[in-house]
């Protein structure tokens, strides 16, 4: 699969069938001979994914995606190169669902390294019995969301397995990005004096799948903050190259990254709880149940770390993006207790914040 223009050749397949056929597949559920590799799997595999995610270099139906180098190397000096895998329960939830989670998810884990995401990879490992409308309706989503983020899904696999050795659907999504050059994003590089920003409400997603699942009696709006965080870097990038360390809050929450990022530099991290911003009905959701929303999970949240004087023009170019509108920082880099996370409770006294301790929630992502 090369992306030169120059390259003319076209998979025989292709050129004796053309563009693949929507609703080949006439099956109304996955079965085995889905995953068979034979003309059940063919057909899946065009009419579902090579239909959706079409593109030149999919297109070729190669074992891989072969990418021209030199066009990379224009972007950047280095490779950013993620993978994750989503498991999460429900497919579908308020705000978002696993197909859109894929694709952001993986654009976020490039994005906080400073890259341009540019391709990603789709394998899902598919329970016997799915429904093959819920499978459409997870890949029209994993479309609109690669196709909103500008990036390309240029190859893949498909698993199918027996009834009851997976739980409906479980995608994984490899990215891979270019960093520009001058851009060295890492949490060794936080210093005391910088600061802590935050673009938005935390715990919306750990409260909407928590919700959705319908173990509880609870009714309220929340929906899942899932979105691409890429062009909001962007953003910062421009005004402030300098940023110190990044990375998007998803599983263990905001707390985990902060532990994170204080054992990696050697410092502390002191959190002002009033500035946290956190949603009411999250904070009922986390009343009722016990839970910390700093340890909720996040799809869509961004914690930066920037010098003090460079604090205000990140905050004014963050504020300017759809994604980090509601902007504000929530806390500093501070000597001691190096390694330590401190929160400075509405009382005015303080506790620590610890990296999580077994699981708040199952299957968020």
């Amino acid at each position: 699969m090369n992306i030169s223009p120059k390259h003319k050749t076209q998979n025989p397949l292709l050129q004796k069938i053309g563009k693949p056929l929507q609703n080949k597949t006439r099956d109304t559920h996955i079965t085995l001979a889905h995953g068979s590799g034979g003309k059940a799997m063919r057909d899946l595999i065009e009419d579902i994914f090579v239909n959706s995610f079409d593109n030149p270099i999919l297109s070729q139906l190669e074992d891989q995606a072969s990418l021209n180098l030199a066009s990379l190397s224009q972007q950047g000096d280095r490779l950013a190169f993620t993978t994750d895998s989503y498991v999460v329960d429900p497919l579908f939830f308020p705000g978002s669902d696993i197909g859109e989670l894929a694709i952001n998810g993986t654009i976020n884990d490039l994005a906080v390294s400073g890259a341009k995401p540019l391709y990603l990879t789709c394998s899902v490992i598919i329970e016997e019995g799915l429904e093959v409308e819920t499978l459409r309706r997870v890949v029209a989503s994993m479309k609109l969301a690669a196709q909103k983020a500008g990036v390309q899904i240029v190859t893949g696999d498909t698993k199918v397995v027996q009834r009851g050795a997976a739980d409906k659907l479980f995608i994984n999504t490899t990215g891979i990005g270019v960093i520009p050059q001058g851009i060295n994003i890492s949490a060794h590089n936080i210093q005391v004096g910088d600061v802590v920003i935050i673009n938005g409400e935390l715990g919306n997603h750990g409260a909407a799948i928590l919700i959705a699942r319908g173990e509880l009696a609870l009714e309220t709006n929340v929906e899942s903050d899932c979105q691409p965080l890429h062009s909001l870097v962007a953003n910062i990038l421009s005004v402030c190259p300098d940023v110190h360390a990044m990375r998007d809050a998803t599983r263990g929450g905001l707390a985990t990254v902060l532990n994170e990022f204080s054992v990696s530099s050697g410092v502390g991290i002191r959190l002002y709880e009033e500035s946290i911003p956190v949603r009411e009905e999250v904070k009922g959701v986390c009343e009722i149940l016990g839970l910390d929303p700093l340890y909720l999970a996040n799809e869509g949240k961004l914690v930066v770390v920037v010098g003090g004087e460079n604090a205000e023009v990140v905050l004014s170019a963050m504020r300017l993006h759809s994604a980090g509108k509601d902007a504000c920082v929530i806390g500093e880099v501070i000597a001691s207790p190096a390694g330590v996370v401190l929160l400075r409770t509405a009382f005015g006294t303080e506790r620590i914040v610890d990296m999580l301790v077994g699981e708040q929630l199952p299957r968020i992502c």
